[in-house]
């Protein structure tokens, strides 16, 4: 008895079956992993076309591109598939990717069955020269040779197997099942009493026999194949490519299929700035419902970004407005049909200022046109009337940004603070990079991601970001357990610790931490 559901094909069903079931009746399984970035790149080579009328082939890349490799070498990688996240950031310029196959190894190495086996700094010391490369048993080097002594990829643990410990066809494919089956471990220490067996056979015992067992049971908790990582990689070349040549495609695209990836719209929208893209906000008379790529090079964020306002209705509006130019506040309301709510929404967000309004001014003329129609109410409806109130300051502008759009095009939240946490002793986040390893510093800045994976044995990782950058901040448990109130919830903080500067990778050991007043912004947390 299984569940069914008309597919969209005509006449075609959907049988919903647990999938090794399936592959335990010799049923042919293809997993289909469906992915936003590559809705983001096509989307991307759309614009790409449209605006700059140039044809971009993923299939035809140059793979040596020297700018896309330098920026990954510096982690500039917000954005970027699969190599945005914060341990992929701290590893990018240590490994400082030079050709295409080191970034197979990259996506591939920064995974629990890698990290859990210790196997990311023995590569990373070895492709440095720092520690020679070595071969738990003189049989594996053909198996690892390419991966410097380290076993980073799934299809080379089934062949440490069948080649030490004497494993069947059969019995690797249990192997290779058992390593993408999750919560493997009952299965994998089965497995590992057969392994050690096999091993016994061929003389194989002790720490060498230890070391083995470690590297195949370990990438029960996850490991990639060579071939899905060589695809991934593909993907993030890609992204890359097009980031540091079309960056206003690369974000108009990113902004247009949220949401996805490591970071909210409004890292997006800073790390767009930071690299020289005009974005030009939300303005009810010219944003489409999605982002768009301007006549002048310049970056339009589109309607979808204003929270609260019905997708009907902005497209709607951009219909109408196609139809004839909006003339009044009245005449948007009526010919887009908007409810009170959404114009003012748009009002507080500054979208209506292309009328000739400020924020304060549009507020009190929406409370005039939303007010009930009628002849007795038509002057007073008519929006003519003067504002009595005072117009938002910077801080004002700020948080009606955040709460109205989740993002804004003005100054980033630091950076109107920048004089009080200078004055406390902060430095940038870019001035991090100035400093020598095991300086004492304070920085601060707002949480935009919060970590605690399994592998990281209790340790908690917090991407700060101010109006220069991101920076990892690194906690201890026994910090992370007396401050979790504050780690958890906080959306601001300066922090004082220890700053870790290796190989150009910069983080910062915390060791106190205080708490900032603002306001709640966008943070990715804990996924």
């Amino acid at each position: 008895v299984v569940p069914l559901e008309n597919a969209s094909m005509p006449g075609r069903r959907v049988i919903q079956w647990d999938k090794e079931d399936c592959a335990d009746l010799g049923i042919i399984k293809v997993d289909l992993l469906g992915l936003g970035m590559i809705s983001a790149l096509q989307d991307s080579i759309r614009l790409i076309r449209d605006s700059c009328g140039d044809e971009v082939d993923l299939a035809h890349l140059p793979h040596d591109d020297p700018e896309v490799y330098r920026m990954l070498q510096k982690a500039d990688t917000v954005g970027l598939f699969q190599v945005e996240s914060r341990a992929q950031m701290s590893t990018l310029p240590r490994l400082k990717p030079r050709c295409f196959y080191d970034l197979v190894v990259e996506v591939a190495i920064i995974r629990p069955g890698p990290i859990v086996g210790q196997m990311v700094h023995p590569y990373l010391r070895r492709r440095d020269g720092l520690e020679p490369v070595t071969y738990p048993h003189p049989s594996l080097e053909p198996i690892l040779k390419r991966t410097l002594g380290v076993p980073i990829f799934q299809e080379q643990l089934l062949k440490i197997a069948m080649t030490v410990a004497g494993f069947s066809g059969g019995e690797a494919e249990e192997l290779r099942r058992a390593l993408g089956f999750k919560r493997s471990e009952q299965r994998m220490g089965k497995i590992e009493v057969k392994l050690r067996k096999g091993m016994k056979k061929n003389g194989i015992s002790g720490e060498t026999a230890d070391t083995i067992v470690r590297y195949i049971t370990s990438f029960a908790l996850y490991g990639f194949p060579e071939s899905h990582s060589a695809s991934f990689a593909l993907l993030a070349y890609a992204s890359a490519y097009i980031k540091v040549h079309y960056p206003v495609a690369f974000y108009a695209a990113l902004l247009n299929n949220q949401p996805m990836g490591f970071y909210s719209p409004a890292t997006l929208v800073k790390d767009a700035q930071h690299r020289g893209v005009r974005v030009k906000p939300i303005d009810a008379r010219i944003s489409d419902w999605l982002c768009t790529f301007e006549a002048d090079g310049s970056l339009r964020l589109g309607l979808r970004y204003v929270q609260g306002l019905r997708q009907a209705a902005g497209e709607e509006l951009v219909r109408q407005r196609a139809i004839k130019p909006f003339a009044s506040l009245q005449d948007l309301k009526s010919r887009a049909g908007l409810r009170k709510p959404e114009m003012v929404q748009l009002a507080e967000i500054g979208a209506l200022n292309g009328f000739g309004l400020t924020r304060r001014k549009a507020l009190w003329q929406v409370q005039e046109v939303c007010r009930p129609a009628g002849p007795l109410l038509e002057e007073a409806s008519s929006g003519s009337s003067a504002s009595p109130l005072r117009e938002m300051d910077a801080d004002e502008r700020l948080i009606a940004d955040y709460r109205g759009a989740r993002l804004t095009v003005g100054p980033h939240p630091m950076a109107l603070r920048r004089r009080e946490v200078r004055e406390k002793g902060a430095v940038s986040i870019a001035g991090l990079a100035k400093g020598p390893h095991g300086q004492p510093v304070r920085v601060a800045g707002c949480v935009i991601v919060r970590q605690r994976p399994m592998s990281a044995k209790g340790f908690l990782f917090l991407s700060l970001e101010d109006e220069t950058g991101i920076c990892n901040i690194v906690v201890r448990p026994k910090t992370f357990e007396k401050e979790r109130v504050l780690l958890v919830s906080h959306p601001f903080l300066l922090i004082e610790g220890t700053l870790q500067n290796q190989n150009n990778a910069i983080s910062v050991l915390a060791h106190r931490f205080h708490p900032m007043e603002g306001f709640r912004i966008p943070s990715h947390d804990f996924h």
